[in-house]
């Protein structure tokens, strides 16, 4: 196959979840209502955190950005899927793809801090609540923010960078429906063993760390709820973790089915629908779980949502 220079004028061609094309029209309302439910829902998380002065705490400060990682997540990758099925065009530019590998990058390794992060402020909140205001002040909260979005920036880059240095030849059918570094890894023309390497360390940092924190997080949270002789006191602090631990065990629950079901099967497109459970639906359903599971934010929504509909009366 003929080797190309990135500095020429290359397309890459996203093939999608099938090429059937009549499940395209199904595909195209099926996403477009998953957007819209993921965007409108997160918005509504972040203007309920706003608009009520009881929710101006690190918990739900941190809920907040991650709501806004969850809608970055989403338009990274579902509008650009929209549009080609709508024109038809499975085309993405050399440039545009490549865009789109940092930012899912980005964004996903900081969905992945932010959970981490959240959890460390339940430990706090639970097993040393006296000193809570003290620890968790609004610098550290942040500095803890901002870290995090450094360190996913950094790696993101990284990775880009190394994609923009490979060659790529003529075939440039990327079976998915966005462009995702996993993918494109496979196509170059070079040898990748050092890309490969590369991504297992920045898999083993970016994922371990923030995976170790929060299981030992919740290992002192435990530990600390069995102590409790109150059985109010033991019910208010599991209901406070019970939202976290289903975003927590959604997010990671389906990133390691993407991972096995990418070890059992060779079929690109099975690959491409698996991710779907990674990429867009905990970003849906992280809103309804902590809309549902807390009743601090339940009351704030209901309260938002009666002010929003009697201004419009």
């Amino acid at each position: 196959m003929e080797i190309i220079n990135q500095t020429a004028v290359l397309d890459f061609l996203l093939l999608g979840l099938t090429d059937d094309p009549k499940l395209q029209p199904f595909i195209l309302v099926l996403f477009l209502s998953i957007y819209l439910v993921t965007v409108l829902g997160n918005l509504l998380i972040i203007l309920a955190v706003i608009s009520d002065s009881h929710l101006h705490t690190p918990m739900y400060f941190f809920l907040s950005i991650l709501s806004f990682n969850d809608i970055c997540v989403s338009s990274t990758t579902i509008p650009k899927m929209l549009v080609n099925i709508h024109t038809q065009d499975q085309s993405i530019t050399y440039a545009g793809c490549l865009a789109q590998v940092c930012f899912v990058m980005i964004f996903t390794l900081l969905e992945n801090f932010l959970l981490a992060v959240m959890a460390y402020d339940h430990y706090v909140a639970i097993c040393h609540p006296l000193r809570y205001t003290v620890i968790m002040h609004p610098r550290l909260c942040v500095l803890l923010v901002w870290g995090s979005v450094f360190i996913s920036t950094a790696d993101a880059l990284l990775h880009s960078l190394m994609v923009l240095r490979l060659p790529f030849c003529t075939h440039l059918h990327i079976p998915h429906f966005f462009c995702e570094f996993a993918q494109i890894i496979k196509l170059p023309c070079s040898e990748t063993f050092i890309d490969n390497i590369l991504i297992m360390v920045s898999v083993s940092v970016c994922g371990g760390v923030p995976l170790s924190g929060i299981i030992s997080s919740y290992i002192h949270i435990v530990s600390s709820i069995l102590r409790m002789s109150s059985s109010g006191g033991k019910h208010k602090a599991f209901s406070t973790c019970c939202a976290h631990l289903c975003v927590v065990s959604l997010f990671y629950g389906t990133g390691i089915g993407v991972y096995i079901s990418s070890a059992v099967t060779n079929s690109p497109q099975k690959m491409a629908v698996a991710s779907v459970m990674y990429v867009v639906v905990p970003q849906m359903l992280n809103p309804f779980i902590y809309s549902l599971r807390n009743q601090d934010m339940k009351v704030a929504v209901k309260n938002l949502a009666s002010r929003r509909i009697a201004s419009l009366w």
